[in-house]
């Protein structure tokens, strides 16, 4: 998506203008010509002198059109919209596509509601649920149909506009904080995808708080999309969202997933392709420290998978080769015939979610056993989940009790726990329980190798 502040820029005044002159420049003779204008875009009609129409110019009805179309290509650069054009009420099933009647009817209520707040923006539109659920795209279709009618809407994804209002108090930024903060502010309408989904910090939470309640006190057309619970946004504003008479709160169901098929499996084709003989363990031109973090990490790595037991935590950035140890790993237990759980932390979560859903077969306490006492758990990239009081809560049981059980785990974060003390972090550097390895290398997909060539085996025999 393009970025907002390239976007902003190039808005010289805060109304949206039509040229009005504007005069086809391609080759006429490349072009179909009017009739009636010849391509000039204008005409005089053949009139007798004395006629109140001698002389005058008139706006011929082609000229018009591609006046109508530029304004719509302004507007729709204005909006930030991006690939999301495609999402119209057109390509929206109206029931969506879950299966069971009460999402459908859910969804339906959704769909009528964004159709009917399309036509008249008013007041605030909320519309909540997890990945999958349709709320970005009937979210874009109100923007996209507004665009249409010749309004201006302004799109943006919460943890980006964030990182907009950072960078513009840089030297080097080409737009002040102050503009663009405005820009946002006071949109005609304002779409925030995501909401709740950005790094809560203090500087964040206060920035957010001072958008929505400008918008909040005049009552300014806007439409959130949330995807965590109501309950986890910051209480200011989660107090802004319900107002009574302001806001029409929304709830969404995202496809319920074949956990049978999916959960704590990895697709076939990663078994395929990583594993320790294609573990490039030069690197992607690692310094002398980097390749022997790369090398005690493959090493660590291949007397974990020989004989699984205690934890293995491999941490830092991302292209570093963490998950592809970690896949490694498994591909060696399953050849054993010894059973996995490998689980990408915040699907994981989405999942547990999903199991207080009415119309699901696998039970919350279920699965979550299953979890907690599988024989060997992969957790792949914990720390990106959407930080949540009940997301830390449930990781943090499954990692208590399997600390506590010393059952065999495989953790692979961005987080460098080091630095960062807190009571999960405490359980991964338990030097009783297993190693911490940070693998601190270059990202391995900046560099395209030339070619594949099979690690040595740097393991005793």
């Amino acid at each position: 998506m393009e970025d907002l502040s390239d976007i902003l820029k190039r808005i010289a005044s805060r109304d949206i203008q039509v040229d009005k002159t504007a005069i086809p420049n391609e080759p006429i003779d490349e072009l179909e010509l009017c009739e009636r204008c010849g391509n000039r875009g204008w005409f005089t009609r053949d009139v007798a002198v004395g006629d109140p129409e001698f002389g005058k110019i008139i706006t011929c009805e082609c000229q018009k059109e591609k006046m109508a179309q530029e304004q719509s290509d302004r507007l729709f650069r204005y909006s930030n919209l991006g690939y999301l054009r495609r999402f119209t009420f057109k390509s929206i099933e109206p029931t969506g596509i879950n299966t069971d009647q009460e999402s459908q009817n859910l969804f339906s209520k959704a769909y009528e509601a964004a159709k009917e707040y399309a036509e008249k923006p008013q007041g605030w539109l909320v519309l909540t649920g997890s990945h999958g659920s349709g709320k970005t795209h009937l979210a874009a279709a109100i923007g996209n149909q507004q665009i249409d009618d010749g309004n201006v809407v302004l799109f943006v994804h919460v943890p980006d506009l964030l990182d907009h209002l950072r960078a513009s108090f840089g030297p080097s930024s080409e737009m002040s904080y102050s503009d663009l903060f405005d820009q946002v502010r006071n949109s005609n309408l304002l779409i925030l995808d995501g909401l709740g989904s950005h790094s809560t910090t203090p500087w964040a939470e206060e920035k957010l708080r001072q958008i929505i309640n400008h918008r909040f006190n005049a009552e300014l057309p806007t439409i959130f999309t949330i995807i965590n619970s109501l309950d986890s946004l910051d209480q200011y504003i989660l107090s802004r969202l319900r107002t009574k008479n302001l806001s029409n709160i929304l709830e969404l169901r995202a496809p319920i997933p074949n956990r049978a098929q999916k959960l704590g499996q990895i697709e076939p084709s990663m078994l395929k392709r990583m594993t320790f003989e294609t573990f490039n363990i030069k690197g992607n031109n690692p310094s002398a420290n980097q390749r022997t973090s790369l090398e005690e990490a493959y090493r660590a790595s291949q007397i974990f998978a020989r004989d699984a037991h205690g934890w293995l935590t491999l941490f830092g950035q991302t292209g570093a080769g963490k998950t592809h140890l970690a896949v490694s790993i498994a591909a060696e237990q399953i050849n054993k015939g010894n059973e996995i759980f490998f689980a990408f932390v915040p699907e994981l979560l989405d999942y547990l979610r999903l199991t207080f859903s009415p119309d699901t077969t696998i039970t919350y306490d279920s699965l979550f056993e299953e979890v907690k006492n599988t024989p060997l758990l992969i957790l792949d990239d914990l720390g990106q989940e959407k930080s949540s009081s009940w997301a830390n809560e449930k990781l943090y049981q499954i990692i208590v009790h399997r600390h506590n059980a010393r059952l065999p785990t495989v953790v692979t974060s961005m987080v460098d726990f080091t630095r960062e003390p807190t009571p999960i972090g405490s359980r991964v550097q338990d030097p009783w329980v297993g190693q911490l390895i940070r693998l601190d290398s270059p990202d391995y997909r900046n560099k395209v190798r030339k070619t594949s060539r099979p690690v040595r085996n740097l393991t005793s025999s």
